[in-house]
């Protein structure tokens, strides 16, 4: 697929989003619905849990304290975030930054999985274990963290997901607590090392 059909899928993607044609009630409570945002060609591709205030104001990922972590953190590797794809599992802010019902999760996997369909990257880093649990529901992030899986992960007879995934601690864990800030900065000097290893 080249970058004008990657580009016109994942606007299909986002317009079903942003239109809230999902059919979960925080859909419509929400004040905007973050599909998602960066490189359609990316090889690097952030998934976190879901939006949160900041993200709900602006429709945007990872955009309050968290993601400027975050941005903070691929300066760190010499990236910026239009280099990378970033976005959520579940695509609408719970009430009170409330972690996503299993039946929430549910709804917004098809589109989280053909926006992974469509950038097809070379490595899909989760940000913290609500994300990770969606694809290895029997991994627990601290046995984890920092260490590169290779997998074929299936979803349905037809769907299955192939490559290689990187669960993280999420930014704003690691935010409130200085021993896990320093282990998630490490963990991310490995996202290079992982990439040349891989491409």
């Amino acid at each position: 697929m080249d970058l004008k059909q990657k580009r016109r899928e994942l606007d299909i993607i986002a317009k079903s989003i942003t239109n809230r044609d999902i059919d979960i009630k925080i859909a419509q409570n929400c004040q905007n619905p973050v599909p998602g945002e960066g490189d359609p060609n990316a090889k690097l591709m952030f998934i976190g849990e879901a939006p949160g205030a900041q993200e709900d104001k602006l429709g945007k990922p990872f955009i309050g304290a968290s993601g400027r972590f975050l941005d903070e953190m691929l300066e760190g590797i010499g990236m910026k975030r239009k280099d990378v794809f970033i976005t959520n599992i579940v695509k609408f802010r719970p009430p009170k930054n409330r972690d996503p019902k299993p039946s929430e999760i549910k709804a917004c996997l098809p589109s989280l999985l053909a926006q992974v369909e469509v950038i097809s990257p070379l490595l899909i880093v989760f940000l913290g274990r609500h994300s990770m649990n969606v694809f290895f529901p029997n991994l627990k992030i601290g046995q984890v963290h920092g260490e590169h899986i290779e997998a074929r992960v299936k979803f349905s007879s037809k769907l299955i997901i192939e490559g290689t995934f990187l669960p993280l601690y999420h930014p704003a864990a690691a935010l409130y607590n200085g021993s896990m800030r320093q282990v998630l900065i490490q963990d991310f000097t490995k996202i290079p090392k992982i990439l040349e290893l891989i491409s």
